[in-house]
Order: C-alpha cells, then structure tokens, then sequence
C-alpha cells in the first residue's frame, strides 16, 4: 500500500511510523487513520519487525481530529463503511496497538491532543519531548473523549483526576504527565528521537516471543474491557455531534472564538 498521510520506515528491526500531515499538526482524517491501521497491521505481521515506533512529523505528535472538516466531523452521526468512517477508524488503530505482539514505543515530539492523544496512551512505552503536551480537549468542542480516553486515563491516574481532565479540557505539561505516571519518560527536543530509537532497537534484540506473550498476558482482560470503553465512546460521540453544543463549539474553533454553549 502507498501511504500519503504516514510514512512507514524499516531498519534494524524496528519500524517507525510517522504521522505525516504537518501543516495540520498531523491531524487526523479518514484518509491518515486508515493508512495508520494498515501500517499497524502490516508491521504485525512482518517477521523482521520486532519492535515498532509511533512519531509525527513536525511540531506536533497528532492534534486529534481535523476539526476544519465540520462536514467531517458532523457526519460521526452517522454509520459509514469500515474504511470511511473516522471513529470506527479509530478503534481500530488504538486496538491494533494494543494487540500488536511487538512493544510499540511512542515518540512524542509535540502536541498530543484529543483521540491524539489516547493513540499516544495506547502505546506500550511513551518516550516524551519536554515541550510535549497533552490534552484531552473534547469537552472544548462540546464532545466526549474517543480513542479509548475514558478507559486510559482513570486506569492510571484515578477517577478523580480523569474528571478534571475531562470536564476543563486541561492541558498537561510534559512534565505533569510524567508525574501522573502517564509516561515512562522525559528528555529535551533534541535528544527525543535518539533515546526512542535505541530503546526501540534494544526492545529489537531482546526475545521477541516473550515480550509477545507477556504483552497478551498484560492485556488479557485489558482488551474486552477496552472494547467495550470504545465502543461506548463511539456511540456516545455520534449522539454528541447532533447536539447544539457540539455545533457550536465546532463553528467556533473554525471561527477562532470562544463557543457560547448553552447546554443543549
């Protein structure tokens, strides 16, 4: 497959996605969470990959969805085809992460914001650039966390803490995040992709079978219960997008304003 929103590269063992949209801040379509899915499954399956890494180009690891497709995002309401539809998309990329049986390391250079981010909370290991930040910011458009952020967050940092997030739309500092336990680590800009790649090529050259038994045995009653989480997410945001609120926090990021919500 020819991708035209990713990049997949392979050396040494490792492969090395790279969401590739940086004029949008790797914001994600249809089109880019497809080919991601592919790559994943592709990766899967290729015997001389042993270990796999998750970037993005630019500035940022992935806003989320590209909120200047309104037409895009008001469809969610509807039920399109498996390789149309952006939520159904994007349920099966986090749970290709998940159930990949290979450690899949995220570089975050930038941004992760909204199911951005959750692609990002996915991940087996996350590697993070001091300037990173994380934003579960859906409740700034009048929707609800997807990409499994509703099963992510409280599994590690607590209810409590998740609601804030949630319901403020608050945005993490790297260094924020590492503290809640949310990443494994955090080095400057520069030293960002270096240290993910030699983890990524050590994570290559350890048993490969073991890590792929033990990566099923930790996701054992993860995986249903994860499903579960996203599918509800799913059908929560379609009903979401109907609701004035969602209109008008959409139309108003477009208009680079503050929404008026009124609760309806």
């Amino acid at each position: 497959m020819e991708f035209q929103t990713i990049r997949l590269e392979k050396a040494e063992s490792v492969a090395t996605i790279t969401l590739n949209r940086p004029e949008k801040m790797n914001a994600y379509n249809s089109a880019m969470l497809d080919e991601l899915s592919c790559a994943l499954e592709e990766v899967a399956l290729d015997r001389d990959i042993r270990s796999v890494i998750i970037t993005g180009e630019g500035r940022a690891f992935c806003a989320g969805a590209d909120v200047q497709d309104i037409g895009a995002l008001l469809s969610l309401q509807e039920e399109l085809s498996e390789r149309q539809d952006i939520l159904k998309l994007l349920i099966r990329s986090v749970l290709a992460i998940r159930q990949m049986p290979k450690p899949v390391v995220a570089a975050l250079n930038g941004v992760a914001a909204g199911g951005g981010a959750n692609i990002a909370l996915a991940c087996d290991i996350i590697l993070a650039s001091d300037k990173a930040r994380l934003a579960e910011n859906f409740i700034n458009i009048g929707l609800v966390p997807d990409g499994g952020g509703t099963y992510f967050l409280p599994e590690r940092i607590g209810y409590q803490r998740s609601a804030e997030i949630f319901f403020t739309g608050r945005i993490l500092s790297a260094q924020e995040a590492f503290d809640m336990g949310l990443y494994n680590r955090v080095v400057s800009p520069e030293e960002l992709m270096g240290a993910v790649k030699e983890l990524a090529r050590d994570l290559a050259h350890r048993p490969t079978k073991a890590i792929a038994a033990g990566k099923a045995i930790l996701n054992r009653e993860a995986i249903p219960r994860l499903r579960a989480y996203l599918e509800d997410e799913a059908g929560t945001q379609r009903a979401m997008v109907l609701t004035q609120d969602a209109k008008e926090g959409i139309t108003a990021f477009t208009e680079k304003r503050k929404p008026d919500f009124k609760g309806r």
